[in-house]
């Protein structure tokens, strides 16, 4: 995703306040309303809200609770990080908060395993649409951060899952055991969606292409696709034929179109496709001299 110049730094911020809402529905009308516990201050604030319900009506509100957790977290990070750590965290908790604050309590639906499934499949888009906004919703992994600083020995993410799964545990307790497994499905959901669409996004093929008609696939890869191509010295350990083996990058939808063509130009050509996780460059993601995000 291009994001350069002042238009996209708006972008950027409609992107986190969508991705926002929609972590802010799923966690009132599908987690807080079954009672499903997955981890993270939200899930805190989901038990905050079950143990206060004797004292407060209702119990206390989701969103004041992921505000008060969160506050002390952001001071003290920036005294111990400073400023530059923390506010990439700001804009999302803010958003957060406001959706917890505004939304309707309503239920999705009384079916955990529907509560479960579509909680994480939401939360997980909005938890990607908020890392592609460049932001963050700070919570546990602002304080596995600052809690690695001083167990240098544990990494961020052992001490992230060590939180969160504490959290889970408890869930468990208070709601049972029935409860918590079903929002482990949602925990494993949020993960892989929120990856998926993440990466999904930067997402391109390499291809290798070891053929006898190398100028012709070349210049088919050039023209009809608009792709770049390289030649690469090859040599065949089996025949000791020299070859020039052809490297090149094309979106998931070019791959089926370059397959049919290559087999047209030659059908004994040996093509090897793997994944390119991220691509920077003309026709994929374009760099910019000035990148602007929110930090």
């Amino acid at each position: 995703m291009k994001l350069a110049g002042k238009r996209s730094v708006w972008l950027e911020y409609l992107v986190i306040f969508l991705g926002t809402g929609l972590m802010a529905t799923a966690i009132k009308a599908c987690f807080d309303a079954c009672g499903l516990v997955t981890g993270g201050f939200s899930g805190a604030a989901i038990l905050v809200k079950e143990w206060t319900r004797g004292i407060v009506e209702n119990g206390v509100p989701l969103w004041l609770t992921n505000l008060s957790l969160n506050i002390p977290l952001f001071i003290l990070a920036t005294k111990l990080k400073g400023f530059s750590f923390v506010k990439k965290a700001l804009v999302g908790d803010m958003t957060l908060t406001m959706w917890l604050a505004v939304l309707p309590e309503w239920k999705l639906s009384d079916d955990l395993l529907l509560s479960s499934v579509y909680g994480g499949i939401i939360l997980g888009v909005g938890i990607g649409l908020v890392f592609l906004g460049g932001g963050t919703t700070g919570g546990t992994d602002m304080l596995a951060a600052i809690i690695q600083k001083y167990m240098r020995h544990y990494t961020i993410a052992q001490i992230m899952q060590f939180i969160d799964g504490s959290i889970v545990l408890v869930g468990m307790y208070v709601f049972g055991i029935r409860k918590g497994l079903y929002a482990i499905i949602a925990v494993y959901l949020v993960t892989k969606v929120s990856d998926g669409l993440i990466e999904g996004l930067k997402f391109s093929k390499a291809v290798h292409i070891i053929t006898d008609k190398p100028e012709a696939i070349a210049r088919m890869i050039i023209h009809d696709l608009d792709r770049g191509v390289t030649g690469i010295s090859a040599k065949g350990m089996y025949s000791g034929q020299e070859k020039l083996m052809l490297y090149c990058v094309v979106g998931k939808k070019e791959l089926v179109q370059l397959k049919e063509k290559i087999d047209e130009i030659d059908p004994k050509a040996f093509v090897i496709v793997g994944d390119a996780r991220e691509v920077h460059g003309e026709g994929f993601i374009e760099r910019s001299e000035k990148h602007t995000k929110i930090t």
